[in-house]
């Protein structure tokens, strides 16, 4: 396919990314490519194999963490992934499957710090980025969550950065897992490593730090898995780098930092030449190494000690070994050097410099003393140097494992190798051979455990699997150490007498070099071999192998150091006994070099036998031992690479990177572990782990059936988990996953444990508080009743010492006060008698006097009245006289101004033609710039149009050469096809024929089975229609559900927002209240002057135009209000910011009242409890009382029938007749009995009405047997009867006792309740006097805090709007303390009044003087304005051909048109009259109603746009605010009135719109012709109007919905009970109002359908009545009634229906009441439904309002006013 991106081979970079130009095709041989640099290049295929070049991954798939995640996986893409992290993305850790691809950055990076540890702490190894911090922590959880030991083995080439991965990984379990005991075990651990680095350690050509011995440590934990210990195993220290060093190579660390300053005067240190690290402080190096040394318990002296050898050792280099002759050699005598040495070493001088250059020869018999030449000499003087220096190295690792070795016992350990990686150099030794020996080890374990074991166990288990192939480095090992290999040949060479490395190469050549692949001969050398190794191939040099090996020490010197006075010296050669393990274990198994000189005599021969072991056959049973351990842990492979051969900081080489990735089997890792399972768990194991994800019926006798069938639970997916013999294989992930479920289940479980035992104590601890609570209760209520029945008995008593001795004191008074009454009567009747005879005597007196003192007064109020009118004329005239001269001397003033500036006017002018000029050249130069960008742009266009075309036609062009030759070609080809295609026509034919029988055989098979393909595919497609239907149906569900929700959320946010509108309101509506009462108070009018208020009701005074209070009121404030109107709209929108702030204060108090209300009912609550105990009691008592009753009432009614029988059988004798005597006085006396009973009757219910409506139902039932004892109709009749006189006065007496007793206890029991209800009436006032005090103690602190926030608030603000604020908050405070007063006191609340009218004053006096000092500003801002738009207008308007002198007239351009624009112009003054006329006066029957709909609306906005055409803020303002006003206060007069208030929402809609329409906005311009677009309004933006327009049309549509209420509501429930019943209904009056409830709501919904307001949400609001009414229709007994009734009645909460249910009575004796259970069985059916426990509907509930934009069509032009309105003072424009 075209286009398609590949990689091909690349000399230099490996690999290089191509892609395809042209399309492949099944048997093309070359690819037509594009590199990326964008070079063609033809890509020929392996005739042989014809394999295309591997593809390349996406994109997006570039840069993953882990490999095996690439969709591609091949070499090229795994060497590009790393490269683009590593050099792009700058990270150095990949996963690679099971293992960690490190690439040594060669750079320090900020990535191992405490808090990435911590990170990486608890995590799983593929929920973080790759880290050596992950594969620690997956050892350490596999280790405790297992219980078996963990390696982490790193390895790598050498410099690849295993040594720092591996003290990472050590730092990681220190810090994480932390030591059992005090001993700070981890920090011992970590200090191991710069100890061992500073004597295993070296510089090499290719790491500055690279390991030349192997270490693995073994870190043990305890049981609680801390760190406790450690153990440490070496293997194969380089000896040889001590004593010769190649070019840029240096020796041990330690040595360079004991020689910073003279490694150059040192033989051994000197002969790298490059002793200096860059970037490494060896002074620093060293003070960390002596602080290991002291916190690992090597003190001062062994540290000294141990510096004391080294430098012994570096002056044993220096020692100068010269011939004596060509057999011997001789040491000078006082060598400085050999002295210096012997002195540090403790020796003496002769016999060292004697036995450097002799040597011992034992035979059977004899000894011999042998001289040796000078070379052998330096060579025992080099072994003996590093012998010293290999028994040093044994010392410290001794003590560092004797430090590290813990006391407890080792539960498990995690071990980590860190070993020397592949080396190859320019001269390989056999120190490089041993290495990469131990390498081609490792490499078979990880092959072993990752690919040949992996497979194996798949099979053992039989699993599915399919073989992989991976290389095997057998072969290679078995060349090393199999029988007659290397090692062997080594070893047997060794031990010949004469044996030579010359011997030993030609024995290796004739051995391997014809039998195995991986054994070559250099071609140029007969002293070397070349080994394949799995890396590379390794050429070794014979030179030096046989010494080596056999590692050999003259005794002699090894005696001489034994004799030493050094004591550290002689504990380093001490016998290999005593020189143990900490563990107990000899080190033979360290990789320690054994010697073949043993001074303990005693033990010869085992020493003798011990040291004839080579150094090989030691580190072979060493690495035998390290593969032992390696295989009984659980592996964890850290694969570290080089990234180039420099040393340079993120460098990426391919060629190097691609040689480690070939040879460490990354790729191999990637195909394993993509197909492979890595945990593996035994049946066993599986059930003992993961028995609490399992039910007890799941287990069953075999445990591979139930880990079977849980499994089948746990895991959906069957390819995720394998079963096999013995174990359970999972994929990658799933241990977690089982591990989050059982740990889920535990967690539950725990937490259902925790909930029973916390349900038990709290159930423990409930009872005994509540045991407690009712003892106390019960000795409470004890006390309480005998305080109470003591105040009782003490009450009585008082009331009856007070009642005699008030009758005493009162009557007593009353005689003082008759006998004063008589004496006064006698005084003042003789008084008034002398009185009345002067008062006739001097009355014609009086009338003389009045007569001439009021023509007194006459004549001096004339003479007054003429001298105040002349005096006044002389003010007013000497006013004007000054006034006159004022305006002359102003009028003087201007015109000398205008003179002084007529000069600047012409500068002016000039300077704004010459700006206009400007502007005329910018703007041509400007549209010529333009025309010329579009038309180079068209051009630019044009060309790279015909640039691409001519392009396309080049490739054309091109492609068509090509077919061409193509075809000649192809041509060519053909024909010689032709001619080979005649001769093979007649063959295939034949067969031909028969393969047409076999497929046509094959197609009618086909063809059945692509029939049954075509079935499945149209089943699948069937379910995948159903299943997408569904989809869609769910999706529009959940869509129509959320879009519901959305309209829920606003309508009530919406109904919030006009909730606060209303609030606010009510609120101006308070204010304006004050504010008129504020004004009342401080303008009292003066007698003469005005009327008093006694003639005006408040409201007129108000709001009536036309009485004298408020023309005259309007009168004397005349222009201040004209002015003070303009502000009233500005400052009505400053007070909106102040109105949010109000109100936030008021959801506060909200908040508050509502968590007063919580407690009161909480209180209210409780007291109804004990108010229903008290009454159960009660109750009880009455009933007890009631039944005595009745039984008294049975006992007379027997006896009076008794009686009645008894006078039947007498009367039959006849023996008293009706008009007897006897008989009428008896008759008198029965009437009078029923008189008493019947007053009584009244009284006992007069008693009973008082009780209250708790004990109604007792009452009514006492009262109906008292009046059926008291029936006087039937006795009459039977006593009428009666005839025995005896028996007639005994049934008197014994009815009358009747009724008295009766009487007594209704009486008692009366007394009773009153008692007590006067109790709870005290209780009551008691808790609310209490709950008073608390609120008013809540209200001073919330004022507190709002003055603290008004100071703080005023604070900050200019002084005048300090003022003004400090004024507002001062008429709010008075306010509501004039409220509270007036509630609480009235006296009280008349004097408070008074002092605040007094503040008022004051405030207002000075509210005046400041509003005077801004007038008398603004008129002068005024008059400066108007002199300078005279000036303006001025200069503007002269021609060029005027003169500076001529005057100016201003011309007004639109007073000069004929045609009416749609302006109505008016005065200012007349601004009062228009809004009066308009507004006020108005009334909708009247004059309104012939009126063109709207016409008022039209009529102000007409009025606006003029004052917006002539660009008058100020009278934009006032008329707005006028108008605005205006509609308030006649809503607020005529608010009750229907119609004027939905006239006026029609006009304030009408006036919105408007606005909106001509505002200029293009989402309101739609629907306008172009004739009203010109009338959009141009100088003003009148958004905020808009907003306050219709914050008034909402309040006006809630006023209007509100007079509807009060209109339809009483209207509603005469019409919904007494509508007729439909035909065939039954008269009783439960199904009577039934039928009318459903028949009205039905002629409701029918209305509703008609109008198409279904979906307007009346609907909704009907439906519980129709449901309520459904309800008390349907059957109500089964079940199957109960699941109809849920169905049925959604609309109705719970509580309701079963409150309906519970009221529901039957009208006849056919029907029974709602069954408990029935109720029961309901309220369980609707147990789950979320729903409110409101039960009534609230009837109070206004919906949200909102008005769409209704643009009208009506042109402004064409409007007309009529003459009935009275504004002929607007003027058309």
């Amino acid at each position: 396919m075209a286009y398609a991106r590949v990689w091909i081979p690349d000399v230099e970079e490996v690999w290089k990314s191509a892609e395809l130009t042209k399309d492949y095709r099944q048997g093309d041989g070359v690819l037509q490519l594009q590199l990326e640099d964008g070079k063609e290049l033809e890509y020929k295929l392996d005739p042989k194999t014809n394999n295309l070049p591997h593809l390349r991954n996406p994109d997006i798939l570039v840069g993953e963490n882990d490999l095996t995640a690439l969709s591609y996986l091949h070499e090229p893409a795994v060497l590009h992934n790393l490269k683009v992290r590593f050099i792009d993305s700058k990270l150095i850790y990949t996963y690679c499957g099971i293992v960690l691809v490190a690439i040594n950055p060669y750079e320090t990076l900020p990535i191992y710090g405490t808090d990435i540890i911590n990170a990486y702490s608890g995590q799983n190894m593929g929920d973080m980025d790759p880290h050596i911090f992950a594969v620690a922590e997956e050892a350490y959880k596999q280790m405790a969550r297992d219980e078996r030991n963990q390696s982490i083995i790193v390895s790598g080439e050498s410099g690849a950065g295993k040594t720092v991965s591996a003290k990472y990984a050590m730092r990681y379990f220190a810090t994480v897992s932390g030591s059992a005991s005090e001993a700070n075990v981890e920090e011992k651990v970590l200090a191991s490593n710069p100890i061992m680095e500073s004597i295993g350690n070296a510089k090499t050509t290719r790491n500055d730090n690279s390991s030349r011995f192997g270490k693995y440590i073994e870190i043990g934990f305890d049981k609680k898995y801390h760190i406790i210990g450690a153990n440490m195993r070496t293997y194969l220290l380089e000896k040889s780098r001590v004593v010769f060093q190649v070019r840029n190579n240096s020796k041990a660390k330690e040595m360079n930092g004991l020689c910073m300053f003279c490694a150059d005067d040192f033989h051994y240190t000197k002969q790298g030449r490059n002793p200096v690290i860059d970037g490494v402080d060896d002074a620093k190096e060293m003070s960390t190494t002596r602080n290991a040394f002291t916190l690992l318990g090597v003190n001062e002296s062994y540290q000294l000690g141990l510096f004391q050898i080294l430098a012994s050792i570096l002056h044993l280099g220096n020692v100068e070994v010269k011939d004596r002759d060509s057999d011997s050699s001789i040491i000078l005598p006082n060598n400085g050097h050999l002295s210096v040495f012997c002195e540090l070493m403790g020796v003496t001088y002769q016999d060292m410099s004697h036995w450097l250059c002799h040597k011992k020869l034992k035979t059977a018999t004899e000894t011999y003393i042998k001289p040796i030449p000078k070379l052998q000499a330096i060579n025992a003087r080099d072994a003996l140097a590093k012998h010293i220096y290999a028994k040093l190295f044994n010392w410290i690792v001794d003590h560092v494992n004797k430090a590290l070795h813990s006391t407890g016992k080792q539960h498990s350990f995690i071990g980590v190798l860190d070993i020397y990686g592949f080396e190859t150099f320019e001269i390989n030794s056999f120190e490089q051979f041993c290495i990469n020996y131990a390498n081609e080890k490792l490499q078979q374990q990880f092959n072993m455990h990752v690919f040949k074991l992996e497979q194996e166990e798949y099979m053992k288990e039989q699993i599915p699997w399919t073989l992989i192939d991976f290389y095997d480095n057998q072969p290679c090992i078995n060349l090393i150490e199999a029988k007659m290999g290397i090692l062997d040949l080594l070893d047997e060479e060794c031990k010949m007498p004469k044996g030579s490395d010359d011997s030993w190469a030609q024995k290796l050549y004739n051995t391997h070099l014809k039998t195995c692949a991986l054994f070559e001969k250099p071609r140029m050398s007969n002293k070397a071999f070349i080994i394949q190794h799995f890396a590379d191939k390794v050429e070794y040099q014979c030179d030096g192998f046989l010494e080596k090996n056999k590692d050999t020490v003259n005794e002699e010197q090894i005696h001489v150091l034994k004799a030493s006075k050094f004591d550290l010296l002689v504990e380093l050669f001490q016998d290999e006994e005593k020189a143990t393990s900490p563990t107990g274990a000899a080190l033979a198994t360290g990789g320690r070099t054994r010697l073949s000189v043993k001074p303990n005599k005693n033990k010869a021969g085992q020493a003798s036998k011990e040291h004839k072991k080579t150094v090989g056959l030691q580190f072979r049973n060493s690495l035998q031992l390290l593969m032992e351990t390696l295989n009984a842990t659980t592996p964890h492979y850290v694969r570290c690479i080089k990234p180039n051969d420099y040393k340079y900081a993120f460098t990426f080489d391919p060629k190097r990177a691609v040689q480690q990735l070939r040879a460490c089997g990354v790729l191999e890792t990637i195909r394993i572990s993509a197909a492979g399972f890595p945990s593996r768990w035994t049946y066993q194991e599986f059930f003992s782990r993961y028995r609490v994800l399992m039910k007890q019926k799941d287990v069953l006798t075999d445990k591979k059936m139930t880990c079977k069938n849980v499994l089948e639970k746990l895991v959906q997916d069957p390819d995720k988990y394998q079963f096999g013999k013995t174990k359970i294989f999972f994929r990658a992930g799933q241990v977690a996953y089982l591990e989050k479920l059982r740990a889920d289940k535990l967690r539950a479980a725990c937490i259902r444990i925790q909930k029973t035992i916390r349900c038990w104590l709290a159930r423990k601890k409930y009872l005994r508080m509540k045991h407690a609570a009712t003892t106390i209760q019960r000795y409470v209520r004890g006390y309480q009743a005998r305080c109470l029945a003591k105040f009782l008995r003490r009450t009585r008593a008082a009331i009856i010492i007070q009642k005699y001795q008030r009758m005493y004191v009162q009557r007593t008074c009353y005689k003082r006060k008759q006998a004063a009454a008589l004496v006064m009567q006698c005084i003042l009747r003789a008084y008034m008698a002398r009185q009345l005879y002067k008062l006739l005597r001097e009355h014609k007196a009086i009338i003389i006097q009045k007569m001439v003192r009021g023509w007194l007064a006459r004549q001096w109020f004339k003479r007054t009245l003429e001298a105040i009118v002349y005096l006044q004329c002389c003010v007013r005239r000497m006013r004007a006289k000054r006034e006159l001269k004022k305006l002359k001397i102003e009028a003087r003033s201007v015109e000398h101004f205008k003179k002084l500036n007529i000069g600047m006017e012409n500068k002016i002018m000039q300077l704004q033609r010459r700006v206009d000029d400007q502007n005329k050249e910018n703007r041509v130069i400007s549209e010529r710039l333009n025309s010329l960008e579009v038309s180079h742009a068209a051009e630019s266009e044009r060309l790279r149009v015909e640039l691409t075309r001519l392009r396309g036609a080049e490739e054309d062009a091109k492609n068509n050469a090509n077919k061409v030759t193509s075809l000649l070609e192809e041509l060519e080809r053909l024909r010689k096809d032709l001619q080979n295609t005649r001769k093979e026509k007649k063959a295939i034919e034949d067969w031909a024929q028969t393969y047409q029988d076999e497929m046509e055989k094959m197609i009618s098979e086909l063809k059945e089975q692509n029939h049954l393909l075509k079935n499945e595919k149209n089943d699948l497609n069937r379910l995948i229609q159903e299943q997408s239907q569904q989809w869609t149906e769910k999706m529009q569900r959940a869509l129509k559900e959320e879009t519901q929700q959305l309209e829920n959320d606003l309508n009530e946010e919406r109904s919030r927002y006009q909730n606060l509108l209303t609030e606010h309101l009510r609120l101006e509506e308070k204010y304006d209240d004050l504010k008129e009462e504020i004004t009342l108070a401080v303008n009292v009018p003066k007698p003469g002057h005005r009327r008093t208020d006694s003639t005006h009701s408040s409201n007129e005074s108000e709001y009536t135009y036309n009485s004298e209070y408020a023309e005259s009121e309007e009168g004397t404030r005349g222009g201040e209000d004209v002015s003070k109107a303009i502000l009233d709209m500005s400052l009505f929108l400053k007070l909106q910011k102040r109105v949010s702030e109000l109100e936030q204060e008021k959801q506060s108090l909200q908040n508050e009242l509502d968590r007063r209300e919580e407690q009161f009912q909480r209180a209210r609550a409780r007291d109804d409890e004990e108010h229903k105990k008290a009454r159960s009691a009660e109750l009880e008592y009455e009933s007890l009382k009631r039944q005595e009753l009745e039984s008294e009432n049975k006992k007379l009614k027997h006896d009076l029938n008794e009686m009645r029988q008894s006078l039947r059988g007498s009367a039959e004798a006849g023996s008293a007749a009706p008009g007897s005597p006897a008989y009428t006085v008896l008759l008198d006396q029965l009437n009078a009995s029923n008189e008493e009973l019947e007053v009584r009757k009244e009284e006992v219910m007069g008693v009973s009405e008082l009780s209250g409506n708790l004990y109604s139902g007792s009452e009514l039932i006492l009262q109906f047997k008292i009046a059926t004892m008291t029936e006087p109709l039937p006795y009459i009749e039977d006593v009428q009867k009666l005839t025995d006189a005896k028996e007639i006065s005994q049934a008197y007496m014994g009815l009358k006792e009747t009724n008295r007793t009766v009487c007594l206890v209704i009486c008692s029991l009366c007394l009773c309740r009153l008692l007590e209800s006067q109790l709870q009436a005290q209780r009551r006032s008691h808790e609310n006097e209490v709950e008073v005090l608390r609120g008013e103690l809540q209200s001073v602190k919330e004022e507190n805090n709002r003055q603290q926030q008004l100071l703080a608030q005023n604070l900050q603000l200019p002084p005048e709007a300090r003022i003004e604020a400090s004024l507002q908050h001062e008429i709010t405070r008075l306010t509501n303390e004039n409220l509270e007063l007036h509630s609480d006191d009235p006296k009280e609340y008349k004097a408070y009044r008074i002092s605040m009218l007094r503040r008022m004053v004051d405030l207002m006096e000075q509210l005046e003087k400041q509003d005077k000092t801004v007038r008398k500003l603004k008129k002068q801002l005024k008059v400066f304005a108007k002199k300078i738009n005279d000036l303006e207008g001025g200069q503007m308007d002269v021609s060029p051909g005027q003169t500076a002198d001529e005057p100016v007239h201003p011309v007004n351009i639109p007073r000069r048109e004929k045609d009416f624009q749609g302006m109505l112009e008016y005065k200012k003054e007349d601004e009062l009259k228009l809004v009066k006329n308009l507004i006020l006066e108005l009334k909708p029957r009247g004059v309104a109603v012939n009126l063109i709909p709207g016409l008022p609306a039209y009529i102000l906005f007409m009025c606006l746009r003029h004052a917006d055409y002539i660009n008058d803020d100020q009278k934009v303002r006032s008329l707005l605010t006028s108008a605005i006003n205006s509609i308030k206060k006649i809503l607020k007069k005529r608010g009750d009135d229907f119609e004027t208030v939905s006239f006026w929402l029609s006009n304030t809609c009408r006036f919105l719109h408007c606005l909106k329409q001509y505002s200029g906005d293009e989402q309101f311009m739609k629907h306008n012709t172009p004739k009203q677009n010109d009338h959009c309004l141009s100088n003003f933006d009148l958004a905020e109007y808009r907003q306050v327009l219709s914050d008034l049309a909402i309040q006006i549509y809630q006023q209007l919905i509100k007079c509807m209420e009060n209109i339809l509501q009483p209207m509603i429930v005469s019409g919904m009970l007494e509508h007729e019943t439909i035909q065939g209904v039954s008269g009783k009056e439960i199904f009577y109002l039934i039928q009318n409830k459903m028949y009205n709501v039905s002629q409701l919904e029918e209305w509703l359908r008609d109008k198409n307001l279904m979906t307007c949400g009346a609907k909704e609001t009907l439906e519980p009545l129709i449901q309520a009414a459904q309800l008390l229709q349907v059957k109500k007994k089964t079940d199957e009634d109960a699941e109809a009734i849920c169905s049925m009645c959604n609309g109705l909460s719970t509580a309701q229906i079963v409150k309906v249910l519970n009221l529901y009575t039957p009208v006849n004796a056919f029907e029974e009441r709602v069954s408990v259970l029935f109720i029961r069985t309901i309220q369980t059916r609707l147990r789950d439904r979320k729903e409110s426990p409101q039960l009534l509907m609230d009837t109070k509930l206004i919906y949200p309002v909102t008005f769409p934009f209704n643009p009208s069509s009506l042109a402004l032009e064409t409007i007309q006013i009529p003459g009935s309105l009275n504004v002929g003072f607007l003027t058309r424009v």
